[in-house]
């Protein structure tokens, strides 16, 4: 009598868990349920085949002190990647650049400590905000991705500015199609740092 001796079982590496933490363009404000840059972003993934959950953690209104508040919350999902869209509230405010570039540096350093991989989403601001104040604001970003050897997208926008139909009436947050294009612009930041250990 024979006996079939068993292989080892192969399983399916586990899906990376990505959280999107940001405000309202996170959120989704203003669109139908699914139409957010983090729906789209899931589906682009899972078109390529790559193993990753994407969780939103978007909060219309919410500014970087909030971003602080917050991270408590996210750090207790155990997330692989964070990529963090903070910082247009408080520029839309026009809360002091220092606090905001604090609080960013505060988010980056708690989730390095946690051993979390970091994309870092910078965005801008309305041009009637002055071209000085606005490249004050748009530094923040990149002068903290260096300090933090940190992932970014100096511009989570740049490929919606002259693509009509991207933004709403408002004239700050995406519509569907601009939500689409973020996903895209995001995804060549976030695929190495999921296929990294």
């Amino acid at each position: 009598m024979f006996f079939a001796v068993a292989g080892p079982v192969l399983q399916a590496a586990a899906p990376k868990l990505v959280v999107c933490y940001g405000d309202s363009i996170t959120a989704g404000y203003g669109l139908e349920r699914g139409q957010a840059y983090t729906d789209a972003l899931q589906h682009t993934l899972d078109s390529q085949k790559i193993a990753a959950k994407v969780v939103n953690r978007g909060t219309s209104g919410a500014t970087t002190k909030d971003a602080v508040a917050g991270l408590p919350a996210v750090l207790a999902l155990h997330p692989d990647v964070v990529i963090v869209e903070f910082g247009g509230n408080d520029g839309l405010r026009g809360l002091p650049l220092d606090l905001t570039r604090r609080n960013l540096d505060q988010v980056l350093t708690k989730l390095e400590a946690a051993h979390v991989k970091v994309l870092l989403a910078g965005i801008t601001l309305p041009p009637n905000y002055g071209p000085e104040y606005i490249a004050q604001f748009q530094e923040i970003f990149r002068s903290l991705a260096a300090r933090h050897h940190t992932a970014l997208i100096p511009m989570l926008y740049k490929d919606l500015v002259h693509v009509p139909g991207t933004i709403q009436t408002d004239g700050i947050h995406p519509t569907a199609k601009g939500s689409a294009l973020i996903a895209r612009t995001l995804l060549p930041g976030l695929k190495p740092l999921l296929s990294s250990k």
